[in-house]
C-alpha cells in the first residue's frame, strides 16, 4: 500500500506526472500536457489512466485532456474558479475540498495568481504538493491572470506546507531561475551551491525537480522577501513582503 509518483518531460519544457495508488491500483495524471508521452509512460508502467486532476487552465496543461478521456475514460477534476475553461471537466473543486485516489487523500489549495483559478494539489500522507506554474524551482509563475498581491498570497499559503514537502512543478526552469536568483542575492552561499547542482544535472540530462520546501525557502527569491541583502538590492528595505514580491516578479518578467 503506497503511492508510486512519476515524473517525465512533456513538449519543450513541461514535466508530465503520473501518480499511482498501489492498493487500489489506480492512477491519475497532474495535468495533461502532451498525449504521447503520458501513453508511452503509461504503457511502460502497465497502468490505466482513471483521473486528470487539472491545476489551470492554460493549453500546455490540458492539451490531452479530451483525447484521453476518449480512450481512458477517465475522470477530469479540475478548479472551479475556471472550470468553464477546463476541455472535459466533470467535477469542480475549491479550497480545502478533498478528493481522492484509492486510499489516498488529496488535499485543495487554491493558489490563484498565474491564473485566476489555479489550484495546488497537496497530499499530506506523502508530503507533496503538485503546484504546477505557482511555484518554479527557484522562481514562481508569471502574473497572468491575478494581482501581485494575490500571487503572493499564494505563495504564503504554500510557505506554510512542512519543510520536507516534495514540490513538483509544472517546468523546467531552474537554470534561468537561478541566474536571477544570483542577480538579487549574489552573497547566498546555498544559493551558489544550488546553481552548480542544477548546472551539472542539467548537463547530464537530468530534472532538477522535484525540489522541496526547505531548498525552495534557502535559495528561491520570491520566496525570501524579507532578507536584507534581496531587499537592499531591490532599494527596498522597508517595503511590505507583498511590494518586494511585485518588484522581483516584474524585474524578473524583464530579465535577461
Amino acid at each position: 500500500m503506497g503511492l508510486v509518483i512519476d515524473q517525465f518531460d512533456c513538449r519543450s519544457d513541461n514535466f508530465g506526472v503520473l501518480i499511482h495508488d498501489t492498493g487500489s491500483g489506480l492512477t491519475a495524471a497532474i495535468d495533461a500536457p502532451e498525449e504521447a508521452p503520458i501513453r508511452a509512460r503509461l504503457a511502460e508502467r502497465g497502468w490505466r489512466l482513471d483521473h486528470i486532476f487539472t491545476t489551470h487552465h492554460h493549453i500546455d496543461h490540458v492539451e490531452a485532456n479530451l483525447p484521453l478521456k476518449a480512450s481512458f475514460g477517465c475522470t477530469i477534476t479540475g478548479p472551479a474558479g475556471e472550470s468553464e475553461k477546463i476541455p472535459g471537466i466533470d467535477r469542480a473543486v475549491s479550497e480545502g475540498d478533498t478528493i481522492t485516489l484509492g486510499g489516498t487523500e488529496i488535499e485543495v489549495i487554491e493558489t490563484p495568481g498565474h491564473t485566476l483559478g489555479h489550484i495546488t494539489f497537496w497530499i499530506p500522507s506523502a508530503k507533496v504538493a503538485f503546484v504546477a506554474d505557482t511555484i518554479f524551482s527557484m522562481g514562481c509563475g508569471r502574473v497572468l491572470e491575478g494581482t501581485m498581491e494575490m500571487m503572493w498570497s499564494s505563495l504564503e499559503k504554500l510557505l506554510a506546507l512542512p519543510d520536507e514537502t516534495a514540490i513538483y512543478c509544472g517546468h523546467e526552469y531552474t537554470v534561468a531561475n537561478a541566474k536571477f536568483a544570483l542577480s538579487v542575492e549574489p552573497g547566498n552561499a546555498a544559493l551558489v551551491k544550488r546553481d552548480a547542482d542544477v548546472k551539472r544535472l542539467r548537463q547530464d540530462g537530468k530534472p532538477t525537480l522535484p525540489t522541496t520546501m526547505a531548498l525552495e525557502k534557502a535559495t528561491n527569491p520570491f520566496l525570501r522577501v524579507n532578507e536584507p541583502e534581496i531587499r537592499a538590492a531591490l532599494g527596498l528595505e522597508k517595503a511590505t513582503p507583498a511590494e518586494i514580491f511585485g518588484e522581483l516578479r516584474r524585474r524578473k518578467d524583464n530579465f535577461r
